[in-house]
């Protein structure tokens, strides 16, 4: 087997003259400057639906049609094709394309274990991110890097733009860290996948430190620049207006508010069956594609429409401080406020609402723990810096 020395990739691949018609993903520039990796023996790739290169080839046909041995398919929340429903059980299988074996990482295997891992020498990670700390896809990085470097196996990024490019939010707590937050981020944390990995690395979360980590970068692209998806990155977020509108509104995935999941514009309009929360109405139904089970299902909902609304600028309390307001039920507002506290990072966010505290006064209570993050997060990048 050829050596495979991927700590020199990065530096290799990072001076890339930037694309000019358009960005390159990490996947796009791998494949035109052929590396060490792709003669790295056993590969398990990490992968959904969107890791597919700018002309819409996905990885692992372009792998393969290269010759790579890929051993191993490892699947984050929604499974390798991206259907399964938020929270969906996904079971492993056998991809019917390929015959490669599919390993679930989501639900009880979170993590690769050491017998996954002993047919492959390297993991392969391409799965478009969209800023937001509670997205799963992070998540499943953060444990397959800890798996790598317990099991000596390499491990590389192939990044990809963040279509949610703000430092925004409370950094999550220890005491509320579970898969929808398993390191020390704020709600948005401004960060492309390949920059997190090295955060996770240079800061030794999960003990990854010895971790031999390389990152092919993407190129046309830098910090605070847009950046559109061409495929929706799970079921329930199926175009820009969503993915900018869910970092905000995903804390209601705690209350009583429906935001919209059943029908064809989730993450874009928000209500409950209750007439004093708006004007505007939707029926949550069972969807192929979106949502086989939402939340109030057959029921006429009241509330807001989002989808002509100015979007937030990062993260903001202005949508679940109105509906708090016009529900009328106080605390009983949070159904389940110990998700709620996981998803916002803090039980302080959801007393303050209570207590009727103002936006500005909530977030003054961030600033000292964002401060911090940022200063981290500077030794990290690679795509300049325009913290917004």
């Amino acid at each position: 087997m050829v050596k495979c020395a991927i700590t020199s990739v990065l530096l290799a691949i990072a001076v890339l003259v930037p694309a000019q018609n358009g960005i390159k993903t990490g996947l796009d520039n791998l494949l035109e400057h052929p590396s060490a990796i792709l003669k790295c023996g056993r590969v398990g790739v990490i992968v959904n639906q969107t890791s597919v290169t700018s002309d819409g080839v996905h990885l692992i046909d372009a792998l393969i049609g290269r010759g790579v041995n890929i051993t191993a398919i490892f699947a984050p929340e929604h499974g390798f094709r991206g259907t399964a429903d938020a929270g969906e059980h996904v079971s492993d299988s056998n991809d019917p394309v390929t015959g490669l074996p599919v390993i679930s990482l989501y639900g009880k295997n979170k993590k690769p274990s050491p017998e996954q891992l002993a047919g492959v020498d390297l993991l392969l990670f391409d799965i478009q991110d969209v800023g937001a700390r509670f997205y799963t896809y992070t998540s499943t990085m953060y444990y397959a890097m800890q798996a790598a470097a317990e099991n000596g196996k390499k491990f590389v990024v192939l990044d990809r733009p963040n279509p949610n490019d703000y430092v925004d939010g409370p950094v999550i707590i220890p005491s509320q860290y579970s898969f929808v937050g398993t390191m020390p981020l704020p709600v948005m944390h401004g960060l492309t996948v390949g920059e997190l990995a090295r955060m996770i690395k240079g800061e030794n979360w999960g003990n990854t430190a010895s971790l031999d980590l390389a990152v092919i970068p993407c190129s046309g692209w830098k910090h605070g620049d847009p950046y559109s998806l061409k495929i929706k990155p799970s079921p329930n977020l199926p175009d820009d207006r969503s993915i900018a509108l869910y970092p905000s509104l995903c804390l209601f995935e705690g209350t009583m508010i429906s935001v919209g999941r059943g029908t064809t514009y989730p993450f874009k309009v928000i209500g409950a069956p209750v007439k004093s929360l708006g004007n505007f109405t939707f029926t949550p139904e069972a969807l192929p594609g979106f949502d086989k089970n939402p939340m109030y299902k057959g029921r006429v909902c009241y509330g807001e429409d989002l989808r002509d609304a100015v979007s937030p600028r990062g993260f903001t309390l202005e949508y679940i401080l109105r509906m708090y307001r016009l529900s009328g039920k106080g605390a009983e507002f949070f159904t389940s406020p110990s998700f709620f506290d996981r998803l916002a990072g803090d039980p302080s966010m959801r007393q303050d609402i209570i207590s009727g505290k103002s936006e500005e006064e909530i977030r003054s209570g961030w600033n000292a723990g964002l401060s911090r993050y940022k200063a981290v997060r500077s030794k990290y990048l690679l795509y300049g810096d325009a913290v917004r």
